[in-house]
């Protein structure tokens, strides 16, 4: 016997028609203003959303020491900074990705259930990157589909595919990316098996709410999200199936994920797509080897937001090693730990072509929709034009010409991080 829901009775249906967001959305909006980094919109989206929603975002996997290490890692990093460069802003932050042409040279990565941390989802992040004349990378676990997608972002757009084990399933969706203008697709190979998220089993965490006394408990503390998710439709995987309800995360996912998937799959569908594709999830530099030997045009280096394999290396370190591996000429993404405009371009400087990020922009979408995620771009554009000014390099492709010259690791030292204290004494990077 299936569990009665707000849906099921048709509350979204009368809710819909009374106007009451505005008025739970204000205070979130006072706190979106206020917000001048990324470690603010963190704190906006958890004051903002249900609980189980937020720690989905903000957790990684086991006891979260990759997650630590990911941001950590762009501490050790110093930038060895020249002077009297002679630029004149702005700095040319152009670039291309996947071959076309874009303005700033990071966007926000492909993740899974937008319309879980606000209403407006997907469309959100793909105004966002309207806006700022960014890639858009679309979810193959979206909650919005691809010609909705295809209306709003008139650039550059990347699908980001799993492992299915349903080659039909595959195929079909291939086509309907094409059909949908997507240039590029990204293969995630890091998800063979579903990342142990304890935060998730914790909060009990289910798409939709399993309605539990504590998940309602925590719904009337947040009532912005709350009434986001009653007066809306429920989700969907809008991208596979628009009839099939977005019922448990996990349970879809594993009974879908294919592990036997190899590099001769692999193969096969770089023959179905017929196009520029990413390899998402390297690490290492053989298996970087071995993907452009399959004929992968794009590594992107990922651990998948340190969701998956516990202790897993951070993202920046291995960078250099698999730029090595590869060559000048293959074009690298890297995501992963980046919180400042900083981290991108010490990436940048390391060998990455162009930054992925996830959580930064999530946060902003969490806290305030189309706005947040506007705003967490714009954060992150507004600070990387100045660390490339204060560097002396006054383009993308200087930045990478002269990268190697410019960062240099030291040890890890206790002054890196700011204690528990910082934050109430306005210490500028909060604590994350």
């Amino acid at each position: 016997m299936s569990t009665i829901t707000p849906h099921k009775l048709g509350v979204h249906k009368i809710l819909k028609h009374i106007p009451l967001n505005a008025i739970f959305d204000a205070p979130s909006k006072r706190r979106l203003a206020k917000a001048v980094n990324i470690a603010d919109l963190r704190l906006c989206a958890k004051a903002r959303a249900h609980k189980m929603v937020f720690d989905y975002l903000d957790a990684g996997a086991d006891d979260e020491i990759s997650l630590r290490r990911g941001k950590d890692a762009y501490s050790q990093l110093e930038m060895h900074y020249h002077i009297l460069s002679g630029l004149k802003p702005p700095i040319d932050m152009r670039t291309k990705i996947f071959g076309c042409d874009v303005k700033i040279p990071f966007f926000g990565c492909p993740t899974a259930g937008n319309r879980m941390f606000h209403w407006e989802g997907e469309t959100a992040a793909a105004k966002a990157a309207q806006h700022h004349g960014s890639l858009y990378g679309l979810s193959s676990l979206a909650t919005t589909g691809i010609t909705e997608i295809g209306k709003i972002h008139k650039g550059p757009k990347v699908f980001q595919l799993y492992v299915w084990k349903d080659r039909e399933l595959v195929k079909e969706v291939l086509a309907k990316a094409k059909e949908g203008g997507f240039n590029a697709l990204a293969l995630t190979v890091d998800f063979t098996w579903y990342g142990n998220r304890e935060r998730d089993i914790r909060n009990d965490f289910s798409i939709p709410p399993k309605y539990s006394l504590a998940q309602v408990i925590e719904a009337i503390r947040k009532p912005a999200w709350t009434y986001d998710f009653l007066s809306h439709e429920p989700y969907t995987y809008a991208c596979i199936n628009t009839d099939v309800p977005a019922d448990s995360l996990a349970a879809f996912v594993n009974s879908q994920i294919a592990p036997e998937f190899d590099w001769n799959d692999a193969e096969w569908l770089l023959g179905e797509w017929n196009g520029p594709a990413a390899v998402k999830g390297v690490v290492r530099p053989d298996d970087a080897v071995r993907a452009v030997k399959t004929g992968f045009s794009t590594m992107w280096v990922s651990n998948h937001g340190a969701r998956q394999l516990e202790t897993s290396p951070a993202t920046i370190d291995v960078l250099p090693s698999i730029r090595e591996a590869v060559g000048p000429d293959v074009e690298i993404i890297l995501d992963g730990g980046v919180q400042r405009g900083t981290d991108i371009a010490k990436a940048l400087a390391l060998g990455a072509d162009s930054v992925g990020v996830g959580k930064p922009y999530l946060y902003g979408l969490a806290a305030g929709g189309t706005e947040g995620v506007i705003k967490a771009l714009d954060i992150l554009r507004v600070e990387l034009d100045r660390a490339m000014g204060l560097l002396g390099v006054g383009s993308v492709d200087d930045l990478k010409k002269r990268g190697p010259g410019l960062i240099k690791r030291r040890p890890q030292s206790a002054r890196d991080y700011p204690d528990r204290y910082a934050y109430e004494r306005g210490y500028g990077g909060g604590i994350i």
